[in-house]
C-alpha cells in the first residue's frame, strides 16, 4: 500500500472491481481498491448473479449488453474462471398488454443494436425451459445473450485483470474518514494509514450511504431485502441433457435458473421491506438476513403454478440478502456536484448486468472527461437533494422494487413521493380538473379533464386522446394557458458574465431586450444543453432550460466557472405561465398598460412588464409554434398571475392546457426537446442545432469539434416522419426500416391534432433522409408504413409565432 494514488476505489464488490479494472485498462495504473473485509463481502457474494440486457432505458440496456459481452474477455485476461453459463433467457408474458409490451421492447432492442433477441412462442418457451407450465402464456422475449455466472469468480477476474495492469488491491482495511484537501485531492483515512488520492470513487454498495456522508453528501440509495431459494436436485431437471434457460415470469414476479441439478428461484414481492436504510453496519459481512417466507407467500404461490415441479422439490437453502436501490432502480454514477474529484458508482442493484457498463462509463468520465455513451439515466445529477429525503426514498424505492416485473405504461403516472413540490397555482388548477404528473419532484399539468375522469393505462391511444386533442386545437383556434413552473431558470450576473456566456454557448449573445436559442456543447462537440439565453439589460442575463436538468447543468456551469461571474439557480423562486395562440396578444394587452405590439415587442424580444398586479419578466416565444408570451413571475405570485390571465381571456377562448397537448403542438412544428431529439450523445449537425452556431464569434467550448463536423458532414440526422398509424403512435426508440435494413430510430412521436396525422421525429441514415423516402416504423411492435416529410408540417414558414 502506497501513500499516494491517482485514484482510490472504495468497495470490493463487483462494481468497485469493474471500476478498478476499467481505470487500469484505460491507462491509469496508479490506482488502488480498498475493501473493509474481503472481496465480494457485501451484496456481491450472495447475488443470484443472473444477467440480462433488458432495461426500460435503452441507453442503459446497451451498457448492460456491453457488460455481458465483457465476461469472456476478463476471464481470458485474468485467467480466472467466471463460471459463465450462457443459457439464454426468456421473459414470459401471459397478459395481452404485457405481450404487446414485450413486442415493443424487442423493437427497441433492435434500435440499440442488440441483435441476439427474438420473440418466441409458448412452445419455444417450453423448449428453452422445459419445466415451465405454459398454460395461459401468450409468448416471450428470448435473448441468447443471457445467463448467470459465479459472483466470486467474476469479481476476482476483474481484480486479477486490473492487477496485471498495475492496480493495487488492499483488503481488510476499512476507510474511516475522507478529508477534502485544498488542492482538490483527498486524504483517505484508513484503519492502517492515511492515503492521498487525486480521485476517490465511492463504490461502497451497502455502505455507500456512510461513504457519502464522510464527504458531506447524502446519497439517494438504501438497502432492501431480496429473497431467493435453491432447491435440492429435481428429477425433471436432472433428466435434461442441457442446462435450462433463465426464465422470468413477469406476471408472476419471479425468476428461475438452473443451479446444479436443481433450480434457483427468486421473487420481487409486492410487499417489499427495507433493511438498515442508513446503510449496513460496518461489521456486517458474509452473512444473511433471516428469511421472511410469509411475506413473499403470494409470489411463491404464483411461482409454484408456473413451475409445477417446485411443489415436490426440497429446499437446499434460503437466501435473504440486502441490495441497494435508488428511486428509479438505476445506478447513480458520476461526479458529485460541489465535491471536486469525488465520484460515485452506487445503487447498482443488478451488478452482474450493469457492473461492466458502470465501470467503463465512470472510468471514461474520470480519464477522458466524458463517458462515451449518454448515461444520463445513471447520472447522479438526475437527482436533486430532495431525492435523499428518507420518506421520499422509502416510498420511491418501495414502488420500484414492487414493480420490478410490473409493466409501466408510457402514460402511467406513478404515485410514490408525490406530491412533493407544487406550483403556486396548484390548488386552483386542481379545482379546474388538472391531472398532474411529476418532473424532478415538481407537479406539472398533464391535461385538464372533467372531475372524476380516470385515464386508462395503455400502450395505445388512451381515453384521454380527445381531451388532449381539444386542448391542442384550442391553442390553434384561440389561446392556451400553460404553467411553466417546470422551466429551469439561472440568473447570471457579474462583470465577467458576458464573456463567460459567450464561451459557454455556441450562439451569438443577444442584445439587451432580446432572447436567443442557445445550444451548449462539450469539448468533444456533443450537446450539453438546448437552452434559451435572455439579456434583460445592464449585465443581467438568464438561461432557461429543462427543470429536471438543474443539477446536471449547475454541475456543468460550476465546472467551467470563471472570475467575476455569479450563477444562481432561481428555478424555485420564479415561476410563470405561457399564453400562446392567435388571441394571445389580445389577452395579454388587457392586463398591462405597456405596449406589446409587434413593433414594440417583436418575436424573441423580452423585457419587464406589469401584468395586472404582477411585476413580470416576459418574452415573445412559444414552443407551440404560435404567437406566445412567456411570463415569468415570483413563485409567490403564480396563483395571482393565473387568475389575472384567465379573467382577461375568458371571452377570447383562453383554455388551460397541459404538457400532453404542448408535446403534440411542438411535434407538428418539428421542434426537438432535450432527452428526445437532443441528448449528450448527439451532435449539433445531427440534430439541426448547428444552424444556431456562430462560428465567426470567436472561441467557445466545443468549437474545434463542431468545425470538424461541419467540414466532414454527418452520417445521420433528424427528420420528420408521417406514420400510417391506426390506434397507437410512436413514442421513442422504435426502429425505422427501409425494407429489411434498419436505418434509424424514432426519437419522439405522437398525434398531430391540427394536421390530423401521426407524426414522429427520427434520427436516420443520411441516405434515407430525403423528403418522400418511404420507410417503416415499429408501433407497439408492429411495422407501419411511414415517409419522410418536410419539417414543420404545421405553418412551415413560422408566420404564426412571428405575428
Amino acid at each position: 500500500m502506497k501513500s499516494h494514488y491517482r485514484a482510490v476505489v472504495i468497495g470490493g464488490g463487483v462494481v468497485g472491481a469493474s471500476v478498478l479494472y476499467h481505470l487500469a485498462r484505460f491507462g491509469w495504473s496508479d490506482v488502488a481498491l480498498i475493501e473493509r473485509a474481503e472481496l465480494t463481502a457485501g451484496s456481491t457474494w450472495h447475488a443470484a448473479a443472473g444477467f440480462h440486457a433488458l432495461n426500460a432505458d435503452p441507453n442503459v440496456a446497451a451498457l448492460q449488453d456491453y457488460t455481458i459481452n465483457l465476461y469472456r474477455e476478463i476471464e481470458a485476461e485474468s485467467g480466472q474462471d467466471v463460471g459463465l453459463h450462457m443459457t439464454g433467457g426468456v421473459n414470459i408474458a401471459s397478459d395481452p398488454a404485457r405481450w404487446e409490451w414485450l413486442k415493443s421492447a424487442w423493437a427497441v432492442f433492435q434500435s440499440v443494436g442488440i441483435e441476439t433477441a427474438r420473440l418466441v412462442t409458448p412452445d419455444e418457451i417450453k423448449a428453452i425451459c422445459p419445466i415451465v407450465d405454459v398454460t395461459g402464456v401468450l409468448g416471450g422475449l428470448y435473448d441468447s445473450n443471457e445467463g448467470h455466472l459465479d459472483p466470486y469468480g467474476t469479481t476476482h477476474a476483474y481484480v486479477g485483470a486490473a492487477k496485471k495492469r498495475g492496480a493495487d488491491v488492499i483488503l481488510r482495511n476499512r476507510v474511516v474518514e475522507l478529508k477534502a484537501r485544498a488542492d482538490g485531492h483527498w486524504d483517505v483515512v484508513t484503519e492502517q494509514r492515511t492515503i492521498t488520492a487525486e480521485h476517490v470513487v465511492n463504490a461502497g454498495g451497502l455502505w455507500a450511504k456512510q461513504l457519502g456522508r464522510m464527504a458531506g453528501v447524502e446519497l439517494p440509495v438504501t438497502p432492501m431485502e431480496h429473497h431467493y431459494f435453491v432447491t435440492e436436485d429435481i428429477p425433471e431437471v436432472a433428466a435434461l441433457d442441457k442446462e435450462i434457460g433463465l426464465a422470468v415470469d413477469l406476471d408472476g414476479f419471479s425468476y428461475l435458473r438452473q443451479e446444479r441439478k436443481g433450480v434457483l428461484l427468486g421473487v420481487y414481492e409486492q410487499n417489499p421491506k427495507h433493511w438498515n436504510m442508513d446503510g449496513a453496519p460496518w461489521d456486517y459481512g458474509i452473512e444473511l438476513i433471516p428469511e421472511d417466507i410469509d411475506r413473499i407467500g403470494p409470489e411463491l404461490a404464483k411461482a409454484h403454478e408456473r413451475f409445477p415441479c417446485l411443489a415436490t422439490a426440497g429446499i437446499r437453502k434460503w437466501v435473504n440478502g440486502a441490495f441497494t436501490f435508488t428511486p428509479d432502480g438505476n445506478p447513480i454514477v458520476g461526479p458529485v456536484r460541489g465535491l471536486k474529484n469525488y465520484w460515485v458508482a452506487c445503487g447498482v442493484m443488478a451488478g452482474f448486468s450493469q457492473g461492466g457498463g458502470v465501470g467503463k462509463s465512470l472510468a471514461e468520465w474520470m480519464i477522458y472527461g466524458e463517458p462515451q455513451a449518454d448515461i444520463f439515466g445513471m447520472d447522479i445529477a438526475r437527482y436533486g437533494a430532495f431525492a435523499a429525503n428518507r420518506e421520499y426514498l422509502r416510498q420511491t424505492t418501495r414502488q420500484f422494487y414492487s414493480r420490478r416485473f410490473v409493466m409501466t405504461f408510457p402514460n402511467e403516472r406513478m404515485p410514490a413521493g408525490r406530491p412533493l413540490k407544487r406550483p403556486g397555482a396548484y390548488d386552483g388548477m386542481s379545482a379546474a380538473g388538472c391531472e398532474w404528473m411529476a418532473s424532478w419532484g415538481l407537479e406539472i399539468p398533464a391535461y385538464f379533464a372533467p372531475m372524476g375522469f380516470r385515464e386508462e393505462t395503455t400502450l395505445r391511444r388512451s381515453n384521454a386522446f380527445d381531451i388532449v386533442g381539444d386542448e391542442a386545437l384550442q391553442v390553434r383556434r384561440a389561446a392556451g394557458l400553460i404553467d411553466i413552473s417546470a422551466y429551469a431558470r439561472y440568473a447570471i450576473t457579474g462583470p465577467g458574465a458576458e464573456a463567460w456566456l459567450d464561451r459557454l454557448l455556441v450562439c451569438r449573445l443577444p442584445k439587451a431586450g432580446q432572447a436567443r436559442l442557445a445550444p451548449m456543447l462539450g469539448p468533444d462537440g456533443r450537446l450539453k444543453g438546448d437552452l434559451t439565453v435572455f439579456n434583460w439589460g445592464n449585465g443581467d442575463y438568464w438561461l432557461m432550460g429543462s427543470y429536471y436538468l438543474r443539477e446536471f447543468h449547475m454541475r456543468w456551469f460550476e465546472a467551467h466557472m470563471a472570475e467575476g461571474v455569479c450563477v444562481t439557480d432561481i428555478s424555485d423562486a420564479m415561476s410563470g405561465f405561457l399564453v400562446t395562440g392567435p388571441n394571445a396578444r389580445k389577452i395579454v394587452e388587457r392586463t398591462t398598460h405597456q405596449d406589446i405590439s409587434p413593433k414594440a415587442l417583436p418575436f424573441m424580444a423580452c423585457g419587464e412588464f406589469d401584468i395586472g398586479m404582477v411585476r413580470a419578466r416576459m418574452a415573445r416565444l412559444s414552443i407551440a409554434g404560435e404567437l406566445g408570451f412567456e411570463i415569468n413571475c415570483p413563485a409567490t405570485m403564480h396563483a395571482t398571475l393565473r387568475e389575472t390571465l384567465l379573467a382577461a381571456g375568458e371571452d377570447l377562448g383562453l383554455a388551460e392546457i397541459g404538457y400532453y397537448a404542448l408535446n403534440a403542438l411542438r411535434l407538428e412544428k418539428s421542434f426537438g426537446i432535450w432527452s428526445r431529439e437532443f441528448t449528450q450523445g448527439y451532435t449539433p449537425g445531427q440534430t439541426g442545432l448547428d444552424r444556431f452556431i456562430a462560428f465567426d464569434k470567436g472561441d467557445f467550448i466545443g468549437r474545434e469539434a463542431a468545425l470538424k463536423e461541419r467540414k466532414a458532414g454527418v452520417a445521420r440526422r433528424i427528420v420528420t416522419l408521417e406514420v400510417d398509424a391506426i390506434d397507437a403512435d410512436a413514442s421513442g426508440f422504435e426502429p425505422v426500416w427501409h425494407g429489411a435494413r434498419r436505418v434509424g430510430f424514432v426519437t419522439s412521436g405522437g398525434f398531430g391534432y391540427t394536421i390530423g396525422k401521426s407524426v414522429a421525429l427520427a434520427l436516420v441514415d443520411g441516405d434515407f433522409a430525403e423528403e418522400g423516402t418511404a420507410l417503416c416504423v415499429h408501433i407497439v411492435g408492429t411495422e407501419r408504413p411511414a415517409r419522410v416529410i418536410p419539417a414543420s408540417p404545421y405553418d412551415p414558414l413560422g408566420k404564426a409565432m412571428r405575428q
